[in-house]
């Protein structure tokens, strides 16, 4: 049985599935979609058009769907997709997409955000991602699944993170971070791979391997990135992880690839 409390607005027009719980002092906006057993904690704000879904718990003080933080926008109808299962922490904020983008902001299913991550708007995030404390992306960024951003960490717009990466805590990321990826710093540099995270999901150790050697070939400092694209694309064909890499650093991109020292790649 879907439940809101007294206290709580819920806008004419909202849409709530089975077994929602809409908490005390939430504000749920009328062109707003929660899907079957969400549950908002209390002093939640869900606005615009905006869908959460199934299972997804939303804490105190979380800003969902209000305008984007965007001085080119125009009030467009444009919209927030949050996936299934997601854990959303106190205040944390997300915003929907821009004519400027793709009109939508995507969150996949099962991450967690924890207290005060910012998702900014036309970013697409995949699943299982992790955001630690007031972890914080702006526009245009896309995350792939699995990745894990530390706390007070902040991401350039634009800027692609591939699957399984992770970005160190206090870190500013103004280039994409290759798939598998590890990167630190103020200035956030390439400091190998996340082999943890490998490991963790199971990645056969031949695999591993093959990653690493192709990691150091990729990153020294003989020959241009093109030719040492091409020869490692050639060598590891074989492997569908290096593969990934290769295709994720042969993509279209606006920010270019982090780069590892030198002495980290070899």
């Amino acid at each position: 049985m879907t439940t809101i409390h007294p206290t709580a607005i819920v806008e004419p027009g909202a849409k709530l599935g089975e077994r929602v719980a809409v908490g005390p002092y939430c504000v749920v906006g009328g062109e707003v979609s929660l899907e079957d057993d969400v549950t908002l904690l209390s002093h939640v704000a869900v606005a615009g058009r905006t869908e959460i879904g199934a299972g997804t718990r939303i804490f105190p003080f979380a800003s969902i769907g209000h305008p984007p933080q965007d001085l080119k926008y125009r009030g467009e109808p444009s919209r927030l997709l949050v996936g299934k299962g997601n854990t959303i922490r106190e205040y944390v904020t997300m915003n929907p997409g821009t004519a400027g983008g793709h009109m939508v902001t995507r969150v996949g299913d099962g991450c967690l955000f924890m207290a005060g991550a910012h998702v900014a708007h036309d970013c697409t995030i995949g699943d299982r991602v992790i955001m630690a404390n007031n972890a914080t992306l702006a526009g245009h960024v896309v995350l792939g699944d699995d990745a894990v951003l530390g706390g007070l960490c902040a991401v350039h717009q634009f800027v692609r993170i591939g699957p399984l990466a992770m970005v160190g805590g206090l870190s500013g990321v103004e280039f994409d971070v290759i798939p598998y990826g590890s990167v630190i710093g103020n200035r956030a540099w390439l400091a190998g791979l996340n082999l943890v995270g490998l490991k963790r999901r199971g990645v056969a150790r031949e695999e591993i391997h093959a990653l690493r050697r192709a990691y150091q070939d990729l990153f020294a400092a003989e020959g241009t990135m093109a030719d040492r694209l091409a020869r490692v694309a050639e060598q590891y064909r074989d492997s569908p992880h290096v593969t990934e890499v290769v295709a994720f650093m042969r993509a279209e991109s606006q920010r270019g690839i982090c780069q590892a020292k030198v002495e980290d790649a070899l």
